[in-house]
């Protein structure tokens, strides 16, 4: 019996290491969002609402969750208006004040609305419902081949979402606060980052994104270690984070935050360390 029981433990011991490895904390900080082996602390949203299908979109495979995997044709169901698989991985905790970082890298295939939205994904955060699509700040994460135009980094602003975007004079396109960018409401939904040559496209090249959010206080969206998108009094000011599948094959890895525990002022986390892959 005392050998059964000691056995038991140590199962259990060994099971609830194995779970809460992925949560330790790193020497910089960062917690792992993502084991590399399955979905723990995620969960899965389609707009059909087919959880077996939800489980095919987003898989996981060689330490990385890909969206739209082997068990997709190479075209699925592009330009028919059916965009059933659009969906979302979302945290199961919510977040407020924190540094969030992945990795993506694009695929083949495409689907759905393509025509329209070329190689199209996105990161939510502050996301306070998780409808598809959501209420909540969008990282947008995109590329235009056909204009070989970059959109990852853009601030996405869907309806019940408010911030203040840092732009020119005119509000029409992101200026950095050194060059004398100021808040303003921003016309539209959609508030394009800065035009940057530091990005992969389709080359099997990964990219790396961080989101700087303090609250309802200010985001700061980065890219390749380049500040490419800035927004101050943001509303809702917590919520889940969602990593998205719309239009093509994606790639995510290395999802990690670091949550903090004191105001940081902006001005700390503006200085561009550009990178390259």
């Amino acid at each position: 019996m005392k050998a059964l029981l000691f056995i038991t433990s140590a199962l259990m011991v060994g099971e609830c290491l194995s779970e809460t490895t992925p949560q330790e904390k790193s020497e910089d900080g960062y917690v792992s969002l993502f084991n590399g082996e399955n979905l723990d602390g995620w969960y899965l949203k389609i707009r059909s609402g087919d959880e077996e299908m939800a489980q095919k979109v987003f898989s996981v495979e060689d330490g990385m969750v890909r969206v739209f995997g082997a068990s997709f044709p190479e075209r699925y169901k592009v330009d028919t208006g059916e965009n059933d698989t659009h969906g979302m991985m979302y945290t199961e905790k919510k977040f407020s004040r924190y540094i969030f970082q992945f990795e993506y890298k694009w695929g083949t295939r495409i689907a759905n609305n393509f025509a329209r939205w070329q190689y199209d994904a996105g990161c939510f955060y502050h996301v306070t419902d998780d409808e598809i699509w959501p209420t909540g700040i969008e990282y947008q994460v995109r590329y235009d081949h056909m204009q070989q135009r970059n959109h990852t980094g853009d601030l996405i602003r869907p309806k019940g979402v408010a911030y203040q975007w840092i732009c020119n004079a005119e509000g029409t396109a992101f200026l950095h606060p050194s060059k004398g960018g100021k808040p303003a409401k921003g016309a539209g939904w959609e508030h394009a980052g800065e035009p940057t040559k530091n990005f992969q496209a389709l080359n099997d090249k990964w990219n790396r994104c961080e989101i700087i959010v303090m609250g309802d206080q200010y985001t700061v969206h980065k890219l390749n270690g380049e500040v490419i998108n800035i927004a101050v009094d943001l509303s809702p000011g917590e919520g889940v984070i969602g990593l998205q599948a719309e239009t093509a094959e994606i790639f995510y890895r290395n999802i990690r935050i670091k949550e903090l525990s004191a105001f940081i002022p902006m001005e700390d986390f503006l200085t561009p360390e550009v990178t390259e892959e």
